[in-house]
């Protein structure tokens, strides 16, 4: 059943989306739609009180992500982490959308002083909450900044963070190419395509009507972060695809989706403001514009090379049944261990990472 809050709260926000579609002339288009539908202050919904992370529906989140799933997770990654921060001489670990703050708390229980500060992104009122009740131990290790400094030097993590930052929708009708927005028709959200120049990297063959996305923010926010890294490394570890894979003939309706009580649809104009609205990752696309802002590519590979490359199976072997079971999921093909890759990004002399020792496919970018 809907309450009363999550009711007032969806109403001001599409209250707030009819004035900006009347602002624009009536066609908003969705990459704007989506920042306010995810981000906008007090009613989007990252930015709302609804509760988002759990692993079960019925403690009324929506999602579950790798390290609520298991603390092996952190614990793996740390080993990424550490070898990072030696290799660049770094003290400050930056973590961008750290959800609960499970994430941050597994680095530092495992990192212990070699991290000497540790500093969260993150523009949720109600997760800063959640963070700093989770993280609460580490006292001023731990700082929330609303946004990076102009230089900076450490390693940045971000666990399904790229995923969540909106994007453009390219449609391809009877050959011509629109951009999809949005517009308010009979008294509700609608969409409404508009012809563009815009494309995506990769032109699909055949005469098939096509829906797929554009990345240009999270391009935009790689490029900020290379322009502001110093020295340091960043891992960003989300699902996606190389852009040979992303572009396929066959993934022609692309890959928009939406999350709640555990469950997907495809539809981010119901109700709006209660579920989460993502796209898979073009990694090809970050690799090169970090390229281009003098980032360069450390590796990029599956989670699950990544993992069992910083010693999971291990952690695995000792860890309680409860754990080794939820661990298996992070690593397994037809679980995360596929659909799930990592991609390390570099400002200083390369190294051998260990991450991406075996099986790095940085080739396939």
């Amino acid at each position: 059943m809907t309450s009363g809050k999550t009711t007032s709260v969806t109403s001001a926000l599409l209250a707030l989306l009819r004035s900006s579609i009347a602002r624009s002339g009536g066609w908003l288009p969705f990459d704007r739609f989506m920042a306010q539908a995810l981000y906008a202050p007090g009613l989007g919904y990252y930015a709302n009180d609804s509760r988002k992370f759990g692993s079960m529906p019925a403690s009324g989140s929506d999602f579950v992500t790798a390290p609520e799933m298991c603390p092996l997770f952190g614990q793996a990654l740390a080993t990424a982490v550490d070898d990072a921060l030696r290799s660049t001489g770094c003290d400050e670990v930056w973590e961008f959308g750290a959800g609960t703050g499970t994430l941050a708390q597994q680095l530092l229980q495992t990192l212990g002083e070699r991290v000497r500060r540790y500093t969260i992104v993150d523009l949720s009122g109600s997760l800063r909450e959640r963070q700093r009740a989770t993280l609460e131990n580490f006292g001023e290790r731990v700082r929330w900044v609303d946004e990076l400094p102009e230089q900076f030097a450490g390693v940045v993590v971000g666990n399904e963070v790229l995923d969540a930052m909106p994007v453009k929708l390219l449609a391809r009708l009877d050959g011509v190419w629109h951009e999809r927005g949005i517009a308010w028709h009979q008294g509700r959200l609608a969409w409404a395509d508009v012809p563009t120049a815009l494309r995506p990297p990769v032109d699909f063959p055949g005469k098939q009507d096509v829906l797929t996305e554009i990345h240009l923010h999270a391009q935009a926010f790689i490029r900020t972060l290379a322009d502001r890294l110093e020295r340091g490394a960043a891992f960003f570890i989300d699902y996606g695809f190389p852009e040979a894979e992303y572009y396929h003939p066959q993934r022609h309706m692309g890959t928009l989706m939406c999350h709640r009580a555990h469950l997907a649809d495809t539809d981010p104009l119901a109700d709006v403001g209660q579920k989460d609205i993502t796209a898979h990752v073009d990694f090809t696309g970050i690799a090169l514009a970090a390229q281009e802002a003098g980032l360069a590519t450390l590796g990029y590979t599956s989670q699950a090379r990544f993992l069992i490359n910083c010693g999971i199976v291990p952690l695995l072997a000792q860890a309680p049944l409860a754990q080794r079971v939820a661990g298996q999921r992070l690593i397994a093909e037809h679980e995360m261990g596929e659909l799930f890759k990592v991609i390390g990004l570099h400002k200083g002399p390369f190294w051998d990472a260990p991450g991406f020792r075996e099986g790095d496919r940085t080739a396939t970018l």
